[in-house]
């Protein structure tokens, strides 16, 4: 057995110990379940055998569940929903055997139980688990479009209970060892690994039952299962509808809920392969493979290393951030949290000192959680150094600018950058709007100059663009993506481009909505429409929040800078001049599209009477279309005038930094999950009803078309390489 090492003590008590090899975390791979099984044989044939510690032999974990390239590949190969029942019960029945082998097991958890980690600790007898900060279990498959697949919907609900289980199912919570502990999925804890096998050890010595509760006659699941149980209407007719109201695109959840309530009702056997059902039609759908290649995208992005031969990217040790408002105190919060020293420059030390404040409080909120200690969280803190100073930027190897988006207030303070900068040390703009070129006119080495676009709130949000203008070089390009994935960031990388690629396609996101307002859509079924689409926030809802006079300056200043035409935003500019000339430009006023008050918000009644609605509707599903449409045709757009390179940066650029819908896999990947053909079609009739920016331009038709048989062709070759 190449996965599982295995030994007897005279006792009688065997040690598996799972490293899967070629893999930093164990993942359940063939070649580990044809191990799995031989041990299990062997063990139940030996009669010398008492009982099984199952635990890792990696440091890095347990186990990280299954290989997600592996799953990718499958659905990549036209992997149908009855192959995908197969291969669920050939694994889970694996893990079957090992609950009903006739020996007690336990899992000895000594790092991450992550999906099918946790779900082969299920199947063992019982569980004990290292109490350390960085360990979590947790069932997340629903995050891909999935649900646990080797039985965790099942053991998971027979064990807690349906009530407790359903929550940890559907959100896909990751749960720290005493919360674990608390919840009843691990029966005890150990502060070090030899207490964590010495406890394991002592439970198998004291003589165990080998079978689990529900292999025994007369077992009742905690709470009751079925349609009479006391918690029925809660968890399943209430459930489903809300979840059909709020993830109508995500089928993961519903399935989630019918397999919990139908395989509960039946025998375990009969639950597993209900169970295998529902996740064969999840694996063999659209949605699950958009959210498994963004999952596998985004990983990829962060490590991403764009360094040419024989560079060395820079390991930033002092960082400098100008501009201490919302998005400079993030980023500085954010480097400090990474390890890095900051400088936080701003005109008022006061402002500067309430930005290193604000830093303070987030990291004290979680201490309180008990996510970090006061040491640590004081460390942070203290890393970053508040200033009015432009001298304490002397010696910075990076400065990041954060200032108000004006050409002339930048240029003003590049001054105090260059001059703080080390050599040979790189400026960065954190400019959303601005072209880097024109930015780098006039500096002593444009090369060193690049965009670092970070998105609000900064602590949270994980997309950054890192924005090459003509003169940036490689070099710099390199030592930007360095330092995003140091941030724990996800880095796009994006040329030059008027509003880039992120502001350009929201925009025509916000746009649409306003064009549709004029046209006398209801603001009612715009919103309703965007979220039933699944956009977290509808768009005359989150243009409030952007606020309508700053959509007035992009437009006034894409004119001053001589724009094309298709950059005016014409069929939106009537309504945001309607708005401004009202002075409701918003949530900072009290009210925009939206009416603000404590109690909540809610659409100003005095749209009606600016754009008088039709008395024909257009459908809901139109709605939705055009919005989702014309964000995937302006990323097309954007793909075949190079402003981005590939599919994965428009994916990822879209869902992680404005809000696309993830059930998509991202904007152009919504061309292929809908077929471009089909899509061509919608947008020929919406360039019709509603103007030509629907125009589905040939140029970027055929982009798209060529760079899904480059991503065909990648895969395939991976896949050949592979076997």
């Amino acid at each position: 057995m190449t996965t599982i090492h295995t030994s007897l003590d005279e006792a009688g008590i065997a040690l598996w110990q799972v490293d899967v090899p070629g893999h930093a975390f164990n993942v359940l791979t063939p070649e580990f379940f044809e191990d799995l099984e031989k041990a299990i044989d062997e063990a139940a044939a030996n009669e010398a055998v008492r009982g099984v510690i199952l635990t890792s032999g990696k440091p890095s974990g347990f186990m990280a569940g299954a290989d997600v390239e592996e799953i990718l590949d499958m659905q990549a190969g036209g992997l149908t929903p009855t192959q995908g029942a197969a291969w669920a019960m050939a694994n889970g029945g694996v893990l079957r055997k090992l609950e009903t082998c006739g020996k007690p097991v336990v899992a000895a958890i000594n790092g991450l139980a992550l999906g099918g980690g946790l779900e082969l600790a299920l199947a063992c007898h019982r569980r004990v688990l290292l109490s350390r900060r960085d360990i979590a279990v947790g069932l997340p498959e629903v995050t891909l479009g999935l649900l646990p697949g080797a039985g965790g919907t099942q053991r998971l609900a027979r064990m807690l209970g349906i009530e407790k289980a359903l929550p940890l199912l559907l959100k896909g919570t990751r749960l720290d060892p005493e919360k674990a502990h608390a919840a009843g999925i691990v029966e005890d804890l150990a502060d070090t690994e030899e207490a964590l096998l010495s406890r394991a050890r002592e439970w198998l010595l004291a003589g165990p039952s080998a079978a689990q509760p529900w292999d025994v006659k007369g077992y009742r699941i905690p709470g009751g299962a079925g349609p009479l149980a006391p918690h029925a209407a809660r968890s399943f007719q209430a459930g489903a509808s809300q979840l059909r109201a709020r993830q109508g695109r995500y089928p993961a959840p519903v399935a989630i809920l019918s397999a919990v309530y139908e395989g509960t009702q039946v025998a375990m056997d009969v639950g597993l392969k209900i169970e295998a059902k529902y996740f064969g039609r999840l694996i063999g759908g659209k949605v699950s493979g958009n959210l498994v290649r963004a999952f596998l995208r985004q990983n990829r992005a962060r490590k991403r290393d764009l360094a040419a031969p024989g560079y060395a990217p820079m390991a930033v040790g002092k960082l400098g951030v100008i501009g201490a408002g919302m998005m400079g105190a993030g980023i500085a919060n954010v480097a400090a949290g990474a390890g890095i020293k900051v400088v936080l420059l701003d005109t008022s030390a006061e402002a500067a000192q309430r930005a290193q404040d604000r830093a303070a409080k987030q990291r004290q909120k979680e201490v309180e959680r008990g996510s970090r200690s006061e040491a640590s969280a004081r460390e942070i803190v203290d890393r970053i150094t508040p200033t009015a100073e432009a001298g304490d930027l002397g010696g910075c190897d990076l400065v990041i600018e954060a200032v108000f988006e004006d050409r002339d207030i930048k240029g003003a303070v590049y001054k105090d950058a260059l001059a703080g900068l080390a050599e040979g040390g790189v400026l960065a703009s954190n400019t959303s709007t601005l072209s880097i070129s024109s930015l780098a006119q006039g500096l002593p080495d444009p090369a060193r100059f690049i965009g670092m676009h970070f998105f609000s709130p900064v602590e949270r949000m994980p997309l950054v663009e890192i924005i090459a203008g003509r003169e940036t070089s490689t070099a710099t390009m390199a030592d930007a993506f360095a330092l995003a994935g140091r941030l724990r960031k996800t880095p796009i990388l994006v040329h030059d481009s008027p509003g880039f690629y992120t502001s350009r396609v929201f925009c025509t996101y916000i746009d649409e909505a306003m064009a549709m307002l004029r046209e006398g859509v209801s603001p009612a079924l715009i919103e309703n429409a965007a979220r039933e689409a699944g956009f977290p926030a509808p768009p005359l809802a989150v243009t409030d929040e952007v606020s309508l006079d700053l959509q007035k300056r992009v437009i006034e200043q894409a004119k001053r800078d001589g724009l094309d035409a298709r950059f005016l935003r014409a069929h939106a500019e009537p309504v945001v001049e309607a708005m401004n000339g009202r002075g409701r430009l918003g949530r900072k006023t009290g009210g925009g599209f939206y009416t603000f008050t404590d109690e909540g918000k809610h659409l100003w009644e005095g749209l009606a009477e600016m754009f008088p609605q039709a008395k024909v509707q257009p459908s809901a599903d139109d709605v939705a279309k055009r919005l989702l449409y014309i964000q995937a045709l302006e990323s097309a757009r954007c793909l075949a005038e190079g402003v981005i390179d590939d599919e994965a940066s428009a994916d990822l650029g879209s869902v992680l930094g404005i809000g696309y819908p993830a059930w998509t896999g991202g904007a152009l990947s919504l061309i292929s999950t809908v077929g471009i053909d089909a899509f061509v079609a919608d947008c020929q009739r919406f360039a019709q009803e509603a103007g030509p920016r629907f125009s589905p331009d040939p140029e970027a038709i055929e982009a798209v078309r060529a760079e899904a048989a480059r991503v065909r062709k990648a895969r395939a070759s991976k896949a050949s390489e592979t076997a």
